[in-house]
């Protein structure tokens, strides 16, 4: 007789849209799968979503409306435990509501007596400190505590929450792979990274961040100077549906006196752009995370201000350069010893696009300084869902 399947809820800014968050949603599965079967678990998740319908269609799993008290009660009490990540949950950079929402779901499993899991989150800003005992009394009652670098636990310890528990791992999606890999065998052909007419292609990634647009302005000014120094194909790469989508139309109009705009599929530009200089194209949205991390895989570098551009970039060993917008990009830069090549309050146009030719001089050089320490993160990407698996088969 088969033992019974351990149902785990997971909670997180998952149903959105948001390529990033669906890709930490993913991550933590795929990991929670592999974990199990090596312990000889069956893993059963129920996703907290946004869209449902969505969710369950897009993973193959239970998924139940984040923002209905009965579905979400019922999920909690029918569950064997909650895992509450990644992602920025507890941050009030955003919203007000964020912490209290994301700390009411886990104490609703603290009162049904459920084990309670903090799953690679990245903590703050916390700028309200009246949130500081609520966070505290949390997850000093939880199972088990991982963040996804060391500033987040630094705060987290400010806040009174025990050092002993607080385990500093990656960023989940460190973890996804292509979905025709397999461990072990190589991911990449780094043959590709070019167009059809052996331009190197430069993923960039935007969002709207200053009120003014000063920073998308900034942006544009280094991708055309960039432009005026390389010939490549600049393709713009929305993670977040029609915001960065917009965004990124808004820097291609400011190029599109200097820049052609080819046709956005992939596979190149069309033979009457073959001959022009620098072009430049935009991904549709794409609602399936390893779908972008495709896209992703094949640019020869990266220019990005989402935080999940920079680590799909990092994971498929594609040479990155940040903008920082938070904390949290800067965070995960210095895990790879990089720095920003600017914010969004200051970008030095002409240092950048410098910067990003010689990203593109030296690609092999970049993967051969960094590959060490980006297997390194891989691995350690999976702790969070081995631990927790342990845990909860121990107590089984």
């Amino acid at each position: 007789m088969a033992s019974k399947a351990t149902r785990i809820v997971l909670s997180g800014y998952y149903g959105f849209n948001n390529s990033g968050d669906e890709a930490v949603l993913l991550s933590i599965l795929t990991a929670l799968e592999r974990a199990g079967e090596e312990a000889g678990m069956a893993i059963e998740p129920v996703v907290l979503s946004g869209d449902p319908e969505t969710t369950t269609r897009l993973y193959g799993v239970q998924a139940v409306h984040r923002m209905k008290p009965g579905a979400l009660l019922g999920a909690i009490r029918s569950s064997d435990g909650l895992i509450s990540g990644g992602g920025s949950l507890l941050q009030d950079a955003t919203s007000s509501k964020t912490i209290p929402y994301y700390l009411g779901v886990l104490k609703l499993a603290q009162w049904f007596r459920k084990p309670t899991f903090i799953y690679s989150q990245g903590v703050g800003p916390v700028n309200r400190q009246s949130f500081y005992p609520y966070i505290r009394h949390i997850f000093n009652r939880t199972a088990y505590v991982s963040v996804r670098d060391r500033e987040s636990a630094e705060l987290l310890m400010r806040m009174g929450v025990g050092q002993d528990a607080i385990h500093v791992v990656p960023d989940p999606v460190m973890g996804l792979r292509l979905p025709s890999s397999k461990p072990g065998q190589p991911v990449l052909d780094h043959g590709k990274g070019f167009d059809a007419a052996g331009r190197p292609y430069v993923g960039v990634s935007l969002r709207f961040w200053n009120q003014d647009r000063s920073d998308m302005d900034a942006i544009a000014d280094m991708l055309l100077q960039l432009s005026r120094m390389r010939k490549v194909h600049l393709r713009f790469l929305p993670f977040h549906g029609a915001s960065d989508e917009e965004a990124s139309r808004y820097v291609m109009k400011k190029l599109e006196d200097v820049v052609s705009e080819v046709d956005g599929l992939c596979g190149g530009p069309s033979a009457a752009a073959s001959e022009a200089g620098t072009v430049m194209s935009l991904c549709t949205p794409l609602e399936h995370p390893q779908s972008m991390l495709q896209e992703v895989s094949q640019c020869r570098v990266l220019v990005g201000m989402r935080l999940h551009s920079l680590i799909y970039a990092a994971s498929q060993e594609v040479p990155f350069a940040g903008i920082s917008y938070d904390p949290k990009i800067d965070q995960f830069l210095h895990r790879l010893h990089e720095e920003a090549i600017g914010t969004t309050a200051k970008l030095d146009a002409a240092r950048a696009a410098s910067h990003m030719c010689s990203l593109l001089d030296d690609v092999d050089g970049w993967r051969e300084e960094h590959q060490k320490a980006i297997t390194l993160l891989k691995q350690e990407a999976e702790q969070p869902a081995q631990q927790i698996v342990q845990w909860l088969r121990h107590k089984a």
